[in-house]
C-alpha cells in the first residue's frame, strides 16, 4: 500500500519520509519537489497546488456580519454574553480588566488561525423596540424624574430636532439619523471603522453594562486613514471603493499610529456620552454585555461639510440619506422664522447651490438641451430620483429621456443617461433661478443686520495687531447682540469668552500696577499664591499682546515687566559681588516693593543683605576698638550664627571669635589683678596694661585697669609733687591721698606710710578734743580753739568796721568769715601757716568787737531799763526774775532755775554761762605736748593753726597780763574805782541769800576761787530785775583792764596770771599796799615771796616755753615782743626781710601794749612748733639732701632764717656753731627763691 505513494511531479516513491500528502485530494509530493521547495513536512492541514488553485477559481462570497438565527431578549442576551466572557477568561466578568479584553480582542482580529464568533444587537430601531430615554407615546406613566429628562436636550429623541439642529428641516423621520439606534453589546463585539451619514455629528450614550472602547482619528486626518487603509489593503478598494462606508473592515490602531495617522482612544463607561465631529473617523469594541443608544444632529457649522460630504458621495456613486439641497430651500422657504444665525449660514450656503446650478444649466444648455419642465422632486421616493450614474438624490433638476422612462441622471452625468442626442433631452428642474434668488435675499434680509454684526465681530477678532480694537468695542459688541436678540451661538459665545479673558486680563494687570509688595516677609518663605512669577508675567504680557483687544494697561504692564526684568539683571550682578553693599541691596529690596510679582532672588537678597548689614556692622565696630565691648562681641557672634553660611560671614566670624577668646582671657585676667590680694605692683600691672592696648576691643576690667594705673601714676605724681614741695601737707590733702590710693587697686608703697600720718592726725585729734572738750560737749574741737564766730551781733547784720591797723602793702585783706565753716574752710584753702594765722587774726579781731558790743548791750539792758520795753534774759528769754546769776563773760543775767550756778559751799567763783564756758580750759603744761606731737606729725590742719593761734594768743596775753601785773596800773585802777565796784543798782539789803538752783556748776578752771571777802562785798538782792550774784561792773573799770579781763575768759587755757589778775583787782589794800602802789611801780624783784613765787613761777615756764619757741623758729625779737624779758638780745645779721613785713611787726609790735583792740596777726608765721624736750631733737629729720645721719649725745642744729624755717645739722650743712650763732642761716632753697625779696 505504501508503494502506491509516488510523487505526481517526479513520478518516484522514494524518500517516503519527504514525501506530503494534499488533505483534499490524497496527492502525495516530494517536499523538494514543490516549487519553491518545503524545507520540513508542515505541521497541519496542507493543500496541494491542484486543490489551492480549484479553490481559488470559486467566485468570492459576500463577506461582512451574517444575520442571526435566534432571536434574544434581553436577559436572555444579558445570561449568553455573561457565560461567554466568563467561560473565555475563566473568571467572574466583573473581574476581568479591561486591559486584559482589549489585547486579547486585537490578538483574535490579527490571527487567523482561531476563529471566535460573537453576537452584536446593532443598529436596533428605537422606534420600533423603544428608547433608553424618556418618549411621549402615552404608553408608559412617566414619574417625576422621568419628567425632567423628556424635554432636555440630552435626551437622544430631542437632540436631531431642536431648533439648533438643521435634521429638524428634514420632513422624514430617518432612522439612526433622526430616530436614535439600540446597541446591545457583548464581550469582542465590535463596530468597524467608519463616518456617519452626511458627515453629520454622532451622539452615544451608553446607559448600563459593560464599558465600551473607542478609538478616533480626527476629521481632519479622514484622508490620511482611508489612504493608509487603500495603500495596506489596496484589493479591497478596487470592487468596493465606498468600503470604508459599510462598516465592515477594521484595523489595529498601531498600524494606523504606525503610519503616523492620529489616533485617539477612550473607555465609555454607563452614564456617559461620546460624540464624533464631522468625517471622523471611529471604531470600537464593547468589554461585556452592556446597552447603548446613538443618534445624529447636524449644527450650522456642519452645512459646508455637508455640502462637500454629497460631492464626496457622488465620486464614490454612493447614495445619499436626503437631499441637502431639497433640506436648503426647504429652510429658505421658512426664511423669516429662521435663526438669524441658521438664516445666515443658510444663505451662504444657498448663494454656493445657486451658483453650482446656475454653471451646470448653462453648460446644460450649450449641450444642447432646450426641452425643460418643472418637477416637484420631493414628492417622489428617494430610489426613484437617484441619479442612475452617481446615486445621488436629484432635487433641483434633472435630465431625463423618453427612450429611458424613470431614468434620470444629474446634470454632472448628462452624457451618461443614453446615447440619444441631447435636444432629445428634457431638463427638469425644481425651481428657476429667478424661484431661487428671492429666497436667497430672504435669508439674506434675515441675516443681514446678524452678518454685518458677525462681520465685525470676524474683524474684531481677526484684526492684525496695529488694527485691533479696544476692549470698549468688545462690549459694545456683546451689548448690541443682547440689544437685537442675536442667537446664543457659538460666535457670540466666542466673543463673551474672549472679553471675558480681556476683562479678567485687565483686572490683574491693574492689580500688578497698583499692588505693592507687603514689606513684612512672608513666614514661609514660599511663593504667594496671589503673585505671579516673572515668567507667568511674561507670559501674561505675551498673552495681552495675542489678545483680540487691546488693553489699556498693556504698556504699562510692559513697562514693569522691563522694570523687573532690570531689577532681575541688578540683583544678579550684585548677589554675584562676594560683599555687596547693604546700602545697594537694601535700594533694590526697597524697588521691589513696586512690583507685585515673585521674585526669586528676593530670599537670597534678603539673606545677604541680613549678611552684609552684620559684615557691615562688625566692620563698622571693629573700626572703634574703644567702643567694641565683649558683649558687643557676643551679640555679633550670636547674630552671625543665625545667618546663613558665607565666606565672608564665616571669616568674620572666626576673627571676632578669635578677637571674643582673646578679649575675654585679658579681660578675665585683669578682672583678676583688680581683686588680687595682696595688690600688685604698679610696674606688673603696666605690663598687662601694655598687652591689653593691644587688642583692638574695650575690656571693661581693662579699662578699670587701665585707668587704676593711671590714678596709680598721678596718685604717686602727686605724693611725690607733695614731698618735693617742702611745705608742710595739709590733712585735707592727705586725706583726699589716702582715700584716692585705697581705691586704686594698685600696691601702693607709699600708702601705708600717709595712712599711718593720717591715723596719728586723728589720735592727735582725739588727744587734743579729750584735753579741750568737756564730757557731751555740743561744740567741736575747732569750735573751741579758733576765735568765737557766733557771738550776740555777729550772727546779724551790722556795718563792717575797718582794721584798726593798716594791712602791710602787697598784702590782700582775707576774705571776711561769717560763720565756723567759713573759718574752717579759710584754713582749708590757706597755703601757708601765716594765711592762716592772718585768718585767725581778723577772726579775733571780730570776736573782739562782737563781744565788747554783746557785754555792753546786756550791761546796759541790766543798769538802764527801757520803759515799755519787755526785757529778756536767760536761754529762756524772758523777763528777769530774782534770784538771777550774771555771766562774767557775756554780762547777760540767768534764772538760776534755768542754769547751773555755783553752791555757795564751793565759795565765790567767776562764773560762765553755757554759752561762754565752751571747754575745759586745760593748763598751758597740758597743751604744749600736743603742740610737740603735732609738730612731730608734721601734717598741718585747721585745728592745728588754730591751736598754734591760741597758744600764740595765750603767749600774749600772759605777757600783756605780766605788764599789768608788775606795773602800777592795776592798783591805780581799783583805787580809782572803789566802792563803784560793789554801788549802783547792785546794792541791796544784806543778808538775804539767793535760791540756789538744782544743779550746781562743778568747780573747774573756768569757776577759780576769788578772794575770801568777796562775798562781804557781794550783795544778795530781793528785787526782781537784781541779780542773785553780780560780776564786776564795767564802768569801773579802764577800756586796757576790762579788755584784757574779757579776753581773759575767752581764752581756752587756764593761766595763773588770770586769777591773780582778778586777786590783785578784787583784793581789799592793806595801807602798806596802798603806799606802795601810791609810789612807782617797783620791779618784780621787789614784790612779796607769794607774788614772787607766782612770778617765779610764770617765768620758768615762760623760759621753758621761751626755749621750746626758739626751737621752733621764733627770734629773739619775736620773744622779747611776747615776753619782754630783760635778757640781752644776740647779735645778729639783719633779717632779709621785705621792708613792709618789718614795718608791719613794728606796727604789730605796737599794737600788744594795753590797746584793748590790738591786732595779734603779728604772731609767728609759717612756724613749725615742736613740742619736743633737748633730749628728743636726736629724731628729728634733717631735710638736707645729703644727711650725714650724725650720732651722738650732742648734735648741733641750725634753723633756716628763710622762709622754710626748717631745722638742719650743721654739720651737714657746713655751719660751725659760732656761726650759727652770730650769723643767720638761709637754706639753699630758700636763697633761691627769696632772692628777689633780698636784694
Amino acid at each position: 500500500m505504501v508503494d502506491l505513494y509516488v510523487c505526481l511531479l517526479c513520478g518516484s516513491g522514494n524518500d517516503e519520509d519527504r514525501l506530503l500528502l494534499c488533505d483534499g485530494c490524497d496527492d502525495s509530493y516530494h517536499t523538494f519537489c514543490l516549487i519553491p521547495p518545503l524545507h520540513d513536512v508542515p505541521k497541519g492541514d496542507w493543500r496541494c497546488p491542484k486543490c489551492l488553485a480549484q479553490e481559488c477559481s470559486k467566485p468570492q462570497e459576500a463577506f461582512g456580519f451574517e444575520q442571526a438565527a435566534r432571536d434574544y431578549t434581553l436577559r436572555t442576551f444579558g445570561e449568553m454574553a455573561d457565560a461567554f466572557k466568563s467561560d473565555y477568561f475563566n473568571m467572574p466578568v466583573h473581574m476581568v480588566p479591561t486591559e486584559l479584553v482589549e489585547k486579547e480582542f486585537w490578538r483574535l482580529v490579527s490571527t487567523i488561525e482561531e476563529d471566535v464568533t460573537v453576537e452584536y444587537g446593532a443598529d436596533i430601531a428605537s422606534k420600533e423596540f423603544g428608547s433608553g430615554f424618556p418618549v411621549r407615546d402615552g404608553k408608559v406613566k412617566l414619574s417625576p424624574e422621568e419628567e425632567e429628562y423628556l424635554d432636555s436636550g440630552w435626551n437622544l429623541n430631542n437632540m436631531p430636532v431642536m431648533e439648533q439642529s438643521v435634521l429638524a428641516h428634514i420632513t422624514a423621520d430617518i432612522c439612526g439619523m433622526k430616530l436614535p439606534w439600540l446597541y446591545v453589546g457583548m464581550c469582542f463585539s465590535s463596530f468597524c471603522w467608519h463616518i456617519e451619514d452626511h458627515w453629520s455629528y454622532s451622539i452615544n450614550y451608553l446607559h448600563w453594562g459593560e464599558p465600551k472602547t473607542w478609538y478616533g482619528v480626527p476629521g481632519y486626518a479622514a484622508e490620511q486613514l482611508e489612504t493608509v487603509m487603500k495603500r495596506l489593503a489596496p484589493e479591497l478598494f478596487i470592487s468596493q471603493p465606498d468600503l470604508l462606508h459599510q462598516l465592515v473592515t477594521i484595523m489595529n490602531p498601531n498600524t494606523l499610529m504606525t503610519h503616523e495617522v492620529p489616533v485617539y482612544r477612550t473607555n465609555q463607561c454607563a452614564g456617559e456620552f461620546v460624540i464624533t465631529f464631522p468625517r471622523a473617523y471611529h471604531s470600537g469594541f464593547n468589554q461585556g454585555f452592556n446597552f447603548a443608544e446613538a443618534v445624529n444632529f447636524c449644527t450650522v457649522d456642519w452645512l459646508p461639510l455637508g455640502r462637500q460630504c454629497v460631492e464626496h458621495y457622488r465620486l464614490l456613486h454612493r447614495y445619499c440619506v436626503f437631499s441637502h439641497d431639497e433640506m436648503i430651500c426647504k429652510m429658505a422657504s421658512k426664511a423669516d422664522v429662521l435663526d438669524v444665525v441658521v438664516a445666515s449660514t443658510v444663505q451662504k450656503d444657498m448663494a454656493i447651490m445657486i451658483e453650482d446650478e446656475k454653471a451646470l444649466r448653462e453648460t446644460v444648455r450649450k449641450l444642447g438641451v432646450i426641452d425643460s419642465e418643472r418637477m416637484d422632486f420631493e414628492l417622489l421616493p428617494d430610489d426613484e430620483r437617484q441619479c442612475v450614474k452617481c446615486k445621488t438624490t436629484c432635487f433641483m433638476s434633472a435630465i431625463s429621456c423618453s427612450c429611458k422612462p424613470g431614468l434620470l441622471v444629474c446634470l454632472h452625468h448628462v452624457k451618461e443617461l443614453c446615447s440619444c442626442p441631447p435636444y432629445k433631452y428634457k431638463l427638469r428642474y425644481r425651481y428657476t433661478l429667478d424661484d431661487l434668488y428671492p429666497m436667497m435675499n430672504a435669508l439674506k434680509l434675515r441675516a443681514e443686520s446678524y452678518n454685518e454684526w458677525a462681520l465685525n465681530v470676524n474683524e474684531a477678532l481677526e484684526a492684525k495687531i496695529n488694527k485691533k480694537k479696544s476692549l470698549v468695542s468688545f462690549k459694545a459688541l456683546i451689548e448690541e447682540s443682547e440689544m437685537k436678540k442675536f442667537p446664543d451661538n457659538d460666535l457670540l459665545r466666542h466673543l463673551r469668552l474672549v472679553t471675558q479673558d480681556a476683562e479678567k486680563c485687565a483686572s490683574v494687570a491693574q492689580q500688578l500696577l497698583n499692588g505693592k509688595r507687603q514689606t513684612r516677609y512672608r513666614s514661609g518663605g514660599g511663593k504667594s499664591h496671589n503673585q505671579l512669577t516673572v515668567n507667568e508675567l511674561r507670559q501674561f504680557v505675551s498673552q495681552l499682546h495675542a489678545l483680540p483687544c487691546v488693553l489699556s494697561q498693556t504698556p504699562l504692564l510692559k513697562d514693569l515687566l522691563n522694570r523687573v526684568e532690570d531689577f532681575q539683571q541688578h540683583s544678579q550682578k550684585l548677589l554675584s559681588e562676594e560683599m555687596p553693599s547693604a546700602a545697594e541691596l537694601q535700594d533694590l529690596l526697597d524697588v521691589s516693593f513696586e512690583f507685585d510679582v515673585e521674585l526669586p532672588q528676593l530670599a537670597e537678597m534678603r539673606v545677604r543683605l541680613e549678611q552684609a548689614h552684620w559684615l557691615e556692622e562688625v566692620q563698622q565696630a571693629c573700626l572703634d576698638p574703644s567702643s567694641l565691648t565683649l558683649d558687643d562681641m557676643r551679640r555679633l557672634i550670636d547674630l552671625g550664627v543665625g545667618l546663613a553660611p558665607y565666606s565672608a560671614v564665616e571669616k568674620a566670624m572666626a576673627r571676632l571669635q578669635e578677637l571674643l577668646t582673646v578679649s575675654e582671657h585679658w579681660d578675665d585676667k585683669a578682672r583678676s589683678l583688680l581683686k588680687a590680694r595682696p595688690r600688685h605692683s604698679l610696674n606688673s600691672l603696666a605690663t598687662v596694661v601694655k598687652e591689653i592696648e593691644e587688642i583692638p576691643a574695650y575690656l571693661p576690667n581693662g579699662a578699670a585697669l587701665k585707668d587704676s594705673v593711671q590714678r596709680a601714676r598721678d596718685w604717686l605724681q602727686d605724693v611725690e609733687a607733695l614731698q618735693a614741695g617742702g611745705r608742710v601737707p595739709v590733712l585735707d590733702t592727705l586725706i583726699e591721698l589716702v582715700t584716692r590710693g585705697r581705691s586704686i587697686p594698685v600696691h601702693l608703697n607709699s600708702l601705708p606710710r600717709l595712712e599711718s600720718l593720717v591715723a596719728e592726725v586723728h589720735v592727735w585729734k582725739e588727744c587734743a578734743a579729750h584735753t579741750f572738750l568737756t564730757e557731751n560737749s555740743s561744740y567741736s574741737l575747732l569750735e573751741v580753739l579758733c576765735p568765737r564766730c557766733d557771738i550776740g551781733l555777729l550772727g546779724l547784720k551790722r556795718k563792717q568796721r575797718k582794721l584798726k591797723e593798716p594791712l602791710p602793702s602787697g598784702k590782700k585783706r582775707s576774705p571776711r568769715v561769717e560763720s565756723l565753716s567759713d573759718l574752717e574752710r579759710a584754713l582749708t584753702e590757706s597755703r601757708e601757716t601765716a594765711s592762716a594765722m592772718a585768718t585767725l587774726g581778723e577772726a579775733r579781731l571780730r570776736e573782739m568787737e562782737a563781744l565788747q558790743s554783746l557785754r555792753q548791750a546786756n550791761e546796759g539792758k541790766l543798769l538802764s531799763p527801757v520803759q515799755d520795753v519787755e526785757m529778756k534774759v536767760c536761754l529762756c528769754q524772758k523777763a528777769p526774775a530774782a534770784p538771777m546769776i550774771q555771766c562774767e563773760l557775756c554780762r547777760d543775767a540767768f534764772h538760776t532755775g534755768c542754769v547751773a550756778v555755783p553752791s555757795i559751799a564751793q565759795g565765790p567763783r567767776i562764773w560762765l554761762c553755757p554759752r561762754c564756758r565752751r571747754s575745759e580750759k586745760p593748763p598751758l603744761e597740758k597743751i604744749l605736748p600736743l603742740l610737740a606731737s603735732l609738730q612731730r606729725i608734721r601734717v598741718r590742719l585747721p585745728e592745728g593753726d588754730a591751736l598754734r593761734y591760741m597758744i600764740e594768743r595765750t603767749v600774749n596775753w600772759q605777757h600783756r597780763a605780766r605788764q599789768l601785773l608788775s606795773s602800777g596800773n592795776l592798783q591805780s585802777v581799783r583805787e580809782r574805782a572803789g566802792a563803784g565796784l560793789l554801788c549802783g543798782r547792785w546794792q541791796a539789803a544784806a543778808g538775804q541769800a539767793p535760791e540756789t538752783s538744782k544743779l550746781s556748776q562743778p568747780p573747774g578752771p573756768t569757776s577759780f576761787s576769788l578772794p575770801d571777802d568777796w562775798d562781804n562785798r557781794t550783795s544778795y538782792l530781793h528785787s526782781p530785775f537784781s541779780t542773785g550774784r553780780s560780776c564786776i561792773p564795767l564802768h569801773g573799770l579802764s577800756p586796757e583792764v576790762s579788755e584784757l579781763l574779757m579776753e581773759a575768759q575767752l581764752l581756752q587755757v587756764s593761766l595763773p596770771e588770770i586769777q591773780e589778775l582778778y586777786q590783785t583787782l578784787l583784793a581789799k589794800p592793806s595801807p602798806a599796799q596802798q603806799a606802795d602802789r601810791s609810789s612807782p611801780v617797783r620791779p618784780s624783784s621787789e614784790k612779796s615771796d607769794g607774788c614772787r613765787g607766782k612770778r617765779d613761777g610764770v617765768s620758768g615756764l615762760e623760759s621753758k616755753l621761751k626755749r621750746r619757741l626758739e626751737r621752733e623758729g621764733f627770734s629773739s625779737e619775736r620773744w622779747d615782743r611776747v615776753a619782754k624779758m630783760r635778757t640781752p638780745k644776740k647779735k645778729r645779721i639783719k633779717l632779709s626781710r621785705p621792708k613792709d613785713t618789718n614795718s608791719f611787726k613794728l606796727e604789730r609790735e605796737r599794737s600788744y601794749e594795753l590797746v584793748p583792740s590790738a591786732d595779734t596777726q603779728s604772731l609767728p608765721s609759717d612756724t613749725s612748733y615742736s613740742g619736743q624736750e633737748d633730749s628728743e631733737d636726736e629724731d628729728a629729720i634733717c631735710p638736707a639732701v645729703s644727711c650725714l645721719q650724725p650720732e651722738g649725745d650732742e648734735v648741733d642744729w641750725v634753723q633756716c632764717d628763710g622762709s622754710c624755717n626748717r631745722w638742719f645739722h650743721q654739720v651737714c650743712v657746713g655751719v660751725s656753731p659760732e656761726t650759727a650763732e652770730e650769723e643767720d642761716y638761709v637754706c639753699a632753697c630758700c636763697a633761691a627763691t627769696d632772692a628777689p625779696g633780698r636784694r
